[in-house]
């Protein structure tokens, strides 16, 4: 939590997006100048969960998503009015494409999606595509979305000592310079 909070008094970014927050509902979670909108585990566990902080400063309002993901978004009025969403998709667990697509539907444009999908795809920089990276790359193509990752890893995963990029962020056209 430390951490997380040099890096807001470092920053001040208008809008963090976090997953795997693990937290329950009956866990307080507050940060000063920043609004907290937040979606835990479904099962109540200390698991897996999405939260947005939003500055005080900037004009928000929570939007209400129809998805069995962990996913919440926001509307936000920095120079333009955009959508954010913070999505957390579990390793091993099955993502229905009409599912993901029916999110997209949902999401006022333009809007950012940030988040931990655990997607494997030579696209974003892993050394090999999985079901689930191909799933992703399906969204990006059928939806003409913006991938906006780089080559660079983005998790580092423990028990195997190895480096992934499943952490992506995505955006409609119209946010591309």
């Amino acid at each position: 939590m430390s951490d997380l909070k040099d890096i807001l008094n470092s920053y001040q970014p208008a809008c963090v997006a976090l997953q795997e927050t693990h937290l329950k509902p009956e866990n307080s979670f507050r940060l000063h100048g920043y609004i907290v909108f937040r979606k835990d585990h479904p099962a109540n566990r200390a698991s897996g969960g999405v939260d947005l902080l939003i500055s005080n400063n900037i004009p928000s309002s929570l939007l209400t998503l129809n998805t069995p993901f962990q996913a919440i978004g926001a509307q936000i009025f920095t120079h333009k009015l955009i959508t954010v969403c913070s999505l957390y998709s579990p390793p091993n667990t099955h993502i229905d494409q009409t599912n993901l697509n029916n999110l997209m539907l949902q999401l006022p444009e333009p809007f950012v999606i940030l988040g931990d999908l655990n997607g494997h795809s030579q696209i974003w920089g892993s050394d090999d595509t999985n079901s689930r990276g191909r799933q992703i790359e399906k969204l990006l193509h059928v939806h003409n979305l913006c991938l906006l990752n780089t080559d660079e890893i983005t998790h580092f995963h423990t028990p195997t000592r190895t480096f992934h990029s499943i952490d992506l962020a995505i955006c409609s056209p119209s946010l591309l310079p």
